[in-house]
């Protein structure tokens, strides 16, 4: 089967306070065999990206209204003029508030929507073949199933 990725680099700011925030190179990712979710990476200053994953349906969502709870959270506003997005991140090694540019995350976002409409994720997925395949039965499969008892008339007229 053919996969698509989508890519967008953008620029984020991370906001460290209501009045200072700080540029922050990204990229958003989209793969049609991973069609739930969306895959941001955070380059700031380490060897490796920061990688975050969480469901396109969450980000699509947050570009219009609020929404999530607990490690990502996403909603829109504005910012001196600007709409924007913000995604509130969360984990153990800390917590980030990443305002992304909201023309360029819609934008990113309606490819993804065309190469994997909305609601049609699960058969991207391939389950009902892979379930197919893993239940269909094998030749060896016949000694399981037949009757490992002896009929209840005994052959030798016991």
């Amino acid at each position: 089967m053919h996969h698509t990725v989508v890519e967008r680099e953008l620029e984020l700011r991370l906001v460290l306070s209501p009045e200072r925030s700080i540029p922050v190179p990204a990229r958003l990712s989209y793969r049609s065999d991973d069609p739930f979710a969306v895959h941001i990476g955070f380059h700031i200053n380490s060897e490796y990206p920061v990688q975050w994953t969480f469901a396109r349906e969450l980000l699509v969502e947050g570009v219009f209204r609020p929404c999530g709870h607990g490690d990502v959270r996403v909603w829109p506003t504005k910012v001196d003029g600007r709409s924007v997005v913000l995604m509130a991140l969360s984990s153990p090694d800390g917590d980030a508030l990443l305002e992304a540019p909201a023309a360029q995350v819609s934008a990113w976002l309606e490819r993804t929507l065309r190469v994997v409409p909305p609601g049609t994720e699960g058969e991207r997925l391939g389950l009902d073949e892979a379930l197919a395949e893993l239940l269909a039965p094998l030749p060896a499969d016949d000694l399981w199933l037949r009757d490992p008892w002896l009929s209840d008339e005994s052959k030798d007229g016991e």
